[in-house]
């Protein structure tokens, strides 16, 4: 895959610009503060149809105009592939391959696989497990295509179901109901469990193979999935915690608890390692 040509419109702070790319390497070189990372953003969301850096798409549009325009020609497989991406305040986003929009932006994601590693990075080891979840979620949704519409699923069914636990503690009623919704999250969470195992069973002698290139295989570091489904059946535990989740409310258990844990030497690098070690380990996971 070779991206041969970038524009953008309005675009963080491009008012208009246009760039070939080699086939090869490509640098971007420049003084702090004139838009080298813009560029990499703008190729991040032809890619996955989103920011690496900005929440809502309104924070990439240029201040003090109304939309913004993202455009790449790709060589993909020897075929040309023009993506197209506009965004406007208040209005959906569109997204097009070859002239031709997207009834959804799902259907993208995967046609142009995509690694970014940026110093944002530092907070798969110094935040909590939401954003290793994430990390995982956004490598596998770039091959397994399925994997998309079960976070999507997953994330409405907790959503639904910690609404649910709230009306039951207020009125007593909707128990009935309660059972559907763990059925559901049974489904979908057992599937999501699998995809990940496989996915860091994968993953783990990759890293390493990576991490001993660069530290010279002086250090011993580990991948450890973490889920509440691997210690038994999911509906059973369900059951089992069910008088804790209405107690508390919401969801306890289920794969939005998943974590990659980081180690380093047998400890979690966020407290054993030194920052060069810390980033040593990013740069490994992301390679």
């Amino acid at each position: 895959m070779h991206l041969k040509k970038l524009g953008l419109v309005n675009f963080k702070n491009y008012s208009n610009a246009e760039l070939d790319l080699c086939p090869k390497i490509n640098c971007f070189v420049g003084d702090n503060g004139v838009g080298k990372t813009n560029l990499l953003d703008a190729i991040h969301y032809l890619s996955l149809c989103k920011s690496y850096l900005n929440f809502t798409d309104t924070e990439s549009i240029l201040y003090g105009t109304d939309f913004a325009v993202v455009q790449g020609e790709f060589d993909l497989n020897e075929k040309k592939e023009e993506i197209y991406c506009a965004l406007q305040h208040d209005k959906r986003k569109v997204f097009k391959r070859n002239r031709k929009e997207y009834s959804k932006l799902s259907e993208h994601i995967g046609l142009l696989p995509l690694v970014m590693i940026s110093p944002l990075d530092s907070t798969l080891i110094l935040d909590g497990g939401e954003e290793r979840r994430r990390f995982m979620n956004q490598v596998i949704v770039q091959y397994d295509k399925h994997y998309l519409e079960m976070i999507i699923k997953l994330n409405r069914i907790i959503s639904q179901r910690n609404k649910l636990l709230k009306d039951i503690g207020e009125k007593g009623t909707g128990f009935d109901t309660l059972d559907v919704f763990d059925q559901q999250l049974v489904e979908t969470g057992e599937m999501i469990f699998q995809k990940r195992h496989e996915f860091t069973e994968k993953l783990v002698p990759i890293f390493q193979q990576y991490y001993d290139y660069i530290s010279g295989r002086r250090e011993k570091v580990e991948l450890v999935y973490r889920s509440q489904l691997a210690d038994g059946d999911y509906h059973r535990l369900l059951v089992e915690n069910r008088d804790r989740d209405l107690f508390l409310r919401y969801s306890t258990l289920g794969p939005h608890k998943d974590d990659l844990v980081l180690n380093l030497f047998g400890h979690n690098i966020k407290k054993a390692g030194s920052q060069g070690q810390q980033k040593t380990f990013l740069v490994a996971l992301k390679l």
